[in-house]
């Protein structure tokens, strides 16, 4: 049996048996390259993590991880509501939009999809449930935005793909924008024809408002949307690295909160508690990975792959549907960091001997994780939403999967249209 083969099943064998993902890759890792090169596995396992670890690009993860940790746990997600309700109170579907408008300007300051997820149905839910909106509806455009917050810089995937393909962290969060702005405009626009089609399920308005009463609602959004503004200009245009950006969104989310009143000891020792815990673990699967990534190029893996794609001659479509199928697949079972971490170093030969674009790629990959946080049985979205309406996991998986096809068409757009993600990075930082 060849090498490759022998490594892929101890894999499979290992995270069929509940191995944490970190563990899983370091032990294939350390196979490989203790029987399969004539080097010492130890000296390559301590260069890889520190390799890895000492990288500047790095920096920025805990950073935004903390930030968004802060921003969960204050009155965000009151704010929003009441600054953006008023406003989408007459378009058809009404407040069912604040549900993806809220996890769009959630998701510019957090990084992650769960956590957006949960900020915003912590206040939609019960708002939505008393005003009698439809609650397949609800829940089913709450699980399909919330994962706008991983394609919405900043993100966390984002940063994970960008240290494990060595691409730009700045360059990956100015490609997400245009393909996040579209797929939050897919969801909006759905939710318009949804409304239209079923007046029945969507409560009249209250009151009329005017609009002295919108801007005084909407006073409390500024300094969100100022955090946001400052932390993407400074970096797009080169007035702070995405290391610097991310200290001042820290910095301005602990000032948000204490404007808020929620700024408390506890809040603030739980965010940092939790902004560890995840980093700690993001850490672990990458420098696992990064130690897998040397094995793989002691067995030829990566190479033999790109190789055999290039003899096959696939057209770029069919080796997409390819890849979307086995990613769709992976996201049944695994997390995104996992999938990203994973599938880089064999899959990035493939795709760059294919002529595509890392960038490209790296938001692609990003919109299969998206399809993950909503695919039972691992899919976050699905248990955040399990546990805060009592709903099952089924019910609500099948509530969104009108959300679900709306994803994967944006997929088949970013494909054909391969500018959607690579044209604005290319503008504002040149080639």
């Amino acid at each position: 049996m060849s090498a490759p083969a022998l490594l892929i099943g101890l894999l499979f064998l290992l995270l069929a048996g509940g191995v944490w993902i970190a563990v899983s890759l370091g032990v294939v890792a350390w196979a490989g390259v203790a029987f399969f090169s004539s080097t010492k596995p130890s000296i390559n396992l301590f260069t890889s993590y520190w390799n890895t670890y000492s990288s500047m690009t790095l920096a920025s993860l805990p950073m935004f991880i903390w930030m968004g940790e802060i921003l969960f746990r204050t009155r965000l997600a009151e704010q929003l509501f009441a600054g953006l309700a008023p406003w989408l109170d007459r378009l058809p579907g009404r407040l069912l939009h604040v549900n993806v408008l809220g996890c769009g300007l959630f998701g510019a300051v957090s990084g992650s999809s769960a956590a957006t997820c949960a900020t915003i149905a912590k206040i939609s839910l019960p708002e939505l449930g008393r005003r009698g909106y439809d609650p397949g509806m609800t829940l089913g455009s709450l699980c399909g935005a919330g994962t706008l917050g991983i394609l919405i810089p900043p993100s966390i995937p984002m940063i994970v793909y960008a240290v494990a393909s060595d691409v730009s962290v700045i360059r990956m969060f100015i490609a997400g924008i245009v393909p996040g702005i579209m797929l939050l405009l897919m969801f909006t626009g759905y939710l318009v024809i949804w409304a239209l089609r079923n007046p029945d399920k969507v409560p009249r308005p209250e009151r009329r408002i005017g609009l002295a009463e919108k801007l005084r609602s909407s006073r409390e959004l500024i300094p969100v949307l100022a955090l946001i503004l400052f932390v993407f200009f400074s970096m797009a245009t080169g007035f702070a690295t995405a290391n610097e950006a991310s200290a001042v969104g820290v910095l301005g989310s602990l000032g948000i909160a204490w404007l808020g009143g929620s700024l408390s000891r506890k809040n603030l020792l739980a965010s940092m508690s939790g902004a560890l815990r995840l980093t700690c673990m993001i850490l672990f699967i990458l420098g696992a990975s990064s130690f897998l990534t040397v094995a793989m190029g002691f067995t030829g893996i990566p190479q033999a792959l790109s190789q055999w794609v290039v003899s096959l001659e696939l057209s770029r479509y069919v080796l997409v549907l390819a890849l979307t199928i086995v990613y769709l697949l992976m996201g049944c079972l695994l997390d995104g960091v996992s999938m990203i971490v994973l599938t880089t170093a064999v899959v990035l030969p493939m795709i760059k001997a294919a002529g595509f674009d890392p960038i490209w790629f790296g938001i692609y990959i990003v919109i299969m994780i998206e399809l993950a946080q909503i695919t039972p049985p691992v899919g976050f979205n699905l248990f955040v939403l399990q546990g805060m309406s009592g709903w099952s996991i089924l019910r609500i998986a099948h509530a969104s999967i009108p959300f679900f096809c709306i994803m994967v068409a944006a997929t088949v757009l970013l494909v054909v249209f391969p500018p959607i993600a690579t044209w604005l990075p290319s503008f504002v930082m040149g080639k």
